[in-house]
């Protein structure tokens, strides 16, 4: 009988399936009683690093600003020609806008790629973002694959 089983990703399979960046969701952690707060997000990845670097709108009444402080995790999942495949990574953002423009992770900000995706009801140039990157406390990779029980 044939079926599927879940294997951890290599780091190198992890660096190859997020590329320098896509699209992926982002979950913030809440007060215990409530849902996490959760989006699609369009990512940088900085493979040397394991960073993730974000650009998040933050239009008037969005709520993430009462988060930021907050662990979050964000999740890259896909169905390819070898079938699914996910990485989960976790930790805390850090505001890369006001870090130096010297500094290591802003200089890493202009060498990833973000997806530019416009998903607001007023023009992208009219909402404020603002750049984060995750270095994650923990990162890991799934991939599905075929077994012959």
């Amino acid at each position: 009988m044939q079926g599927l089983r879940w294997v951890q990703m290599t780091d190198e399979a992890v660096n190859d399936f997020l590329g320098d960046g896509g699209t992926g969701v982002i979950s913030f952690s809440t007060p215990a009683d409530d849902p996490p707060f959760t989006l699609p997000v369009s990512y940088g990845y900085y493979e040397d690093t394991s960073s993730f670097y974000f650009r998040l709108a933050f239009p008037e009444g969005s709520g993430k600003e009462a988060l930021l402080d907050d662990p979050i995790s964000f999740v890259v999942h896909e169905k390819t020609d070898a079938g699914y495949r996910s990485v989960v990574a976790s930790g805390q953002l850090e505001l890369v806008d006001e870090l130096p423009y010297d500094s290591a992770a802003a200089q890493r900000l202009w060498g990833v790629q973000i997806p530019v995706v416009d998903i607001f009801d007023q023009p992208p140039e009219d909402v404020p973002f603002r750049h984060f990157r995750l270095v994650p406390d923990e990162l890991s990779g799934r991939k599905e694959v075929q077994s012959n029980d």
